[in-house]
């Protein structure tokens, strides 16, 4: 098995390393942009320095990558309208035709000669312990690992975040919950390699925690802790999901008992057409349902939380009105006129979870009924018969009642079965009791403007736009 497996980390390390002239076309676009930076700082009223952070600039990107991000670091004394003026300024002079998002606090992106760049201003703090605004971090990551890994570890690292892309959990945007750039160079610097590493995250037992600087000073209440080497009190992988963590346990397993290069290559299924999913929903013999509106015109870091939030208020509210919810899933166009964007999806079990705003895109939300409808009538318990002020009340309360049988007795308390509210799942979404629910704020103000309520096999209509969505949901996979 050593030899299988070195010969795939071999083949993977070849495919993951960028080309000498990858490299240098790369850096020659990098140089352009940090010289059109400073000269558009030599035009404001503050000293500022240029610097190429990130994978490029520690040389741990992989094959393929064409993003550049260069900071802006101004004086820490610059107040923050200030650096915000001054950092939008020189980013749409250096890219005119950009756009501005938003982090902390705005920056521009843009493109140069097939190039996506980040132009980000930040502080240029002494110490990353006194940072004034979280991307004053960013210099002090790559001057760490600039000054620890060498070219073989940076050929680890690639191979690492290949390896990570493939089964799909590479990337802490909001959407993914997965493994930074950061974080993946310090695991694989903390472990010595790629096949330490693997071999460490298949015996792993959550919480996992490491201290590559031995600072020993916070703890957190995450799955897997990494304190950040140039800053004790945040940990790197503050923002990786549980189901992140264990799907990369399944893989390192996966890979160590049977290496091959497949598992460095992702692989969207094949898309689901209209009959694929009535036939799923046929054999399943549940009743899926589906809001779809449209989304929110926000970035997808604002986004994902919110219909997460909204999926789960969602679902906690329809068990608790006692229809069973099997599974639940979040769909969101990927705005680019390809089929469907990916999915997050919240496993409930009965027996037992890219920035970019197009201007209009379709989200779903997915519920899947294990039970969708419930009898007429409903059981309501009252107090024992001995707690006197409470029984008299609630028996005063429905005596008289014609809509309800009772009360009577059932052991030492009243009862009653009174009509049910809602008697449908469907009833319910299409109601406004969906907008008592905890729904994000912007999710709720997209539904206000109206959404389709999508029952059973109607749901078909889903194929054109979420396809591969679907298929991932109907045929899930680690």
């Amino acid at each position: 098995m050593s030899d299988e497996f070195d010969a795939v980390v071999e083949e993977m390390r070849a495919r993951a390393s960028p080309t000498d002239d990858e490299r240098a076309q790369l850096q020659r676009v990098a140089d352009a942009v940090m010289a059109d930076a400073e000269a558009a700082i030599a035009d404001l009223p503050v000293a500022a320095e240029v610097v190429q952070v990130g994978s490029t600039a520690r040389g741990t990107w992989t094959a393929g990558d064409r993003d550049v991000d260069v900071f802006v670091c101004f004086p820490p004394s610059l107040d923050r309208e200030a650096l915000e003026e001054y950092g939008l300024t020189v980013g749409h002079e250096v890219l005119p035709d950009g756009r501005e998002e938003y982090a902390e606090h705005p920056y521009v992106v843009g493109e140069r000669e097939g190039y996506a760049v980040d132009l980000v201003p930040c502080y240029a703090v002494e110490d990353a312990t006194e940072i004034q605004s979280a991307v004053d971090r960013t210099p002090f990551h790559t001057r760490y690992l600039q000054e620890r890994l060498d070219d073989d570890g940076a050929g680890e690292v690639r191979v690492a975040k290949q390896f990570l892309k493939g089964i799909g959990v590479y990337g802490s945007d909001l959407r993914t919950c997965g493994f930074s750039g950061y974080l993946t160079e310090l695991l694989v610097l903390e472990y010595g390699g790629f096949r330490a590493f693997v071999e460490a995250v298949a015996d792993w037992y959550p919480p996992v925690r490491l201290d590559p600087e031995d600072h020993g000073s916070e703890t957190f209440d995450d799955p897997l802790v990494v304190i950040d080497p140039t800053d004790p009190e945040r940990n790197v992988a503050a923002v990786l999901s549980a189901t992140n963590v264990a799907r990369l346990q399944h893989y390192a397993r996966d890979l160590l008992a049977e290496p091959r290069a497949s598992l460095f290559t992702e692989d969207d299924p094949e898309p689901f057409a209209a009959p694929d999913i009535e036939a799923a929903v046929s054999q399943r013999e549940t009743t899926p349902m589906a809001l779809r509106f449209v989304a929110p015109d926000v970035v997808d870091d604002q986004l994902w939380p919110q219909l997460r939030k909204s999926l789960d208020g969602l679902c906690s509210e329809l068990d608790r009105l006692g229809f069973e919810v099997l599974r639940s899933a979040a769909f969101v166009e990927d705005g680019s006129g390809d089929d469907g964007g990916r999915a997050v999806d919240s496993a409930r079990a009965t027996a037992g979870g890219d920035s970019g705003s197009p201007a209009q895109r379709d989200a779903v939300l997915l519920l899947e009924f294990a039970v969708a409808e419930r009898p007429a009538v409903e059981r309501h318990e009252g107090p024992p018969v001995h707690v006197r002020e409470h029984a008299s009340g609630f028996f005063e309360k429905y005596d008289d009642d014609p809509e309800v049988a009772g009360p009577f007795i059932d052991g030492d308390r009243y009862v009653v079965e009174r009509p049910r509210a809602i008697t449908t799942a469907a009833g319910f979404l299409s109601s406004d009791a969906v907008f008592d629910v905890g729904l994000g704020p912007r999710i709720e103000s997209a539904l206000e403007d109206g959404y389709e309520v999508l029952v059973g096999t109607e749901i078909t209509a889903l194929a054109d736009g979420f396809g591969v969505d679907l298929a991932d949901y109907f045929e899930p996979k680690p």
